[in-house]
């Protein structure tokens, strides 16, 4: 097990006065996560990652080795490392010779390091690097990323990390894109006496220091980039475990604050039940041989992969369940099991995450809770951008409207998307459709998968391939163009009535859509993307009576222009 250095015990000490939020400034490369790889980074195959940390909290300061293992896939003459400067290096050998410090720069968050020779195509090498110094405070996490320091009510210490927007470099050298994902890592957190450190993967034991510190050993199994975390406070723990419906048990823990058992308790009565619902839905818990683990943050929440953040104040709900313990929760199939390969794929994350609070209401109490899920969310799609843009995005790119991105429609509008493809082609394919996206295969079970990543064409392709029908047309108009399809009724003149999609950019757009006539349900073909029915005097027609097909909504586009409006004059 590696050890904190000499050399990096020797960093200069860190200023006493805490950072304030959003500070030390990091550069315009740290906040990049994602994009467009050069060569150099995509020739690294990330086979594992050894990380010790070193928690200062009395300086706000955090020290670090890392050693990293990777495989070429081509030939290298230098290694590309994302690394915040706001951790210098103090040292870095290659394959247990150190580098002289020309050797390597770091000047904008990129850390270069040229290998001592050429590193031919399939073999490894090794880079230990030794770094420390004040981490980025975020802002306001987990809308953006940093060290988030805080306090217990009795003034203990207690703080996390965040990573998801500005990446893994925050705290650790790393890969800073989707695909980076280490094979495995092995943690090694060191924290003041009295302060516990719950992390992502198994448990592989504690070492108790000679000066009252412990030390934290984690080990975990292709952890997503971002989802690398640091919990530490004065944790009481709740743990169990879940008799599987595939047969495997799996251990579950809660790490809570002190003073809040009941309310712990609650929380963790949830846990069961809701990976049942997963497991029945989508298929096994992807990391059934490490933990279904849950810690309290001073934020809100983060899918960090089996350590998941949770930081939603025991808030209680008409639908019965903790929304964010549940949505967070969802992300170890979509986001840590299914990993998108590219920022401009992230709905499969949040889309799919979204979904899954209506289907677990569905499953709770039946449709209406679902339909009233399902409200909620339809209110808060904006149609601004596209979902996809089909090319390689940074994560600001997609989060951030004003860089044309579509923000949070990738969670509410890829939700309802979900909602009107699974009517579409039926429960059989959509969720035969899911599982494969997900696991990679249909007849998924522990020990038959591993962590994949997965793209829009390739969830399109496989829709196409269950149903054995084309549906490019469908994930062109909800994906790939910001407004909806919009149904123009239009009465004419021999007590008929018109309906014809009018699809945003001209394409195909056909939609089968339902009616009521007098309380009489059917479904109309809209083959061509135009359908016409009897309304002769006094029919009642009700469009689309159970909202089964995401469409333009005059009514909710009014509601929203008002809702802002009404913001500004704030």
């Amino acid at each position: 097990m590696p050890r904190l250095t000499a050399a990096l015990l020797a960093l200069p000490l860190m200023a006493l006065a805490p950072p304030p939020k959003g500070s030390p400034p990091i550069s315009e490369q740290t906040q990049r996560s994602g994009g467009p790889l050069l060569p150099e980074q995509t020739a690294l195959r990330f086979d594992h990652a050894d990380l010790s940390f070193e928690v200062l909290p009395e300086r706000q300061a955090l020290n670090g080795v890392a050693t990293l293992t990777f495989t070429a896939r081509a030939a290298l003459t230098r290694l590309l490392i994302d690394l915040d400067r706001n951790l210098p290096i103090s040292a870095i050998s290659i394959d247990g010779r150190p580098l002289a410090r020309t050797a390597w720069t770091n000047p904008d968050g990129r850390l270069t390091i040229t290998l001592p020779r050429a590193l031919p195509a399939g073999k490894r090498v090794v880079a230990r690097i030794s770094y420390g110094g004040t981490p980025h405070v975020a802002v306001n996490a987990p809308w953006d990323d940093g060290m988030v320091w805080s306090k217990t009510p009795d003034g203990r210490t207690w703080f996390a990390t965040t990573a998801e927007g500005y990446g893994c470099d925050l705290f650790w050298p790393c890969l800073d894109f989707p695909t980076g994902e280490p094979a495995s890592v092995d943690l090694h957190i060191t924290v003041p006496a009295g302060l516990k450190a719950p992390s992502n993967g198994r448990l592989v034991g504690i070492d108790r220091l000679p000066d009252g510190r412990t030390r934290w050993n984690w080990r975990a199994r292709q952890p997503n980039t971002y989802a690398i975390a640091l919990n530490v406070g004065p944790y009481e723990e709740i743990s169990g475990t879940y008799k599987s419906r595939f047969g495997n048990t799996i251990p579950m823990s809660y790490w809570y604050l002190p003073g809040e058992k009941v309310k712990a308790e609650a929380l963790f009565a949830e846990f069961a039940p809701t990976l049942d619902f997963f497991e029945a839905t989508v298929g096994p818990y992807p990391f059934g041989d490490e933990k279904v683990g849950v810690v309290e943050t001073p934020h809100k929440g983060m899918e960090h992969q089996t350590i998941n953040a949770y930081g939603n104040n025991y808030a209680k709900a008409p639908e019965g369940f903790d929304w964010l313990f549940h949505h967070e929760l969802s992300h170890e199939w979509f986001g840590n099991q299914l990993t998108a390969a590219n920022w401009d794929d992230y709905w499969l994350h949040e889309g799919f995450g979204s979904y899954m609070q209506p289907l677990y209401g569905r499953w709770r109490e039946g449709d209406a809770r679902y339909h009233v899920m399902l409200d909620t969310q339809r209110n808060l799609i904006a149609n601004d951008h596209p979902i996809v843009r089909d090319k390689v995005l940074t994560e600001e790119e997609v989060y951030e409207p004003k860089l044309g991105g579509p923000g949070t429609d990738i969670y509410y509008k890829g939700s309802w998307m979900l909602h009107t493809l699974r009517w579409l082609i039926g429960d059989a394919a959509f969720f035969k459709a899911m599982r494969m996206e997900v696991y990679g295969r249909d007849d998924p079970k522990p020990g038959n998968f591993t962590p994949r990543y997965g793209s829009t064409r390739e969830y399109q392709r496989i829709v196409n391939q269950v149903t054995g029908k084309n549906y490019d047309w469908f994930f062109d108009a909800y994906l790939r163009q910001a407004a909806l399809p919009d149904l123009v009724a239009t009465p004419l003149p021999d007590a008929r009535t018109e309906l014809r999609w009018k699809a945003p950019g001209g394409g195909a757009f056909p939609m089968p859509i339902e009616v009521s006539l007098n309380g009489k349900v059917q479904r109309l073909a809209m083959t061509d993307g135009v359908a016409t029915i009897a309304t002769p005097p006094g029919t009642h027609l009700v469009i689309d009576p159970e909202a089964r097909v995401l469409r333009r909504n005059p009514a909710v586009e009014a509601f929203r222009a008002w809702t802002n409006q009404q913001r500004s004059r704030k």
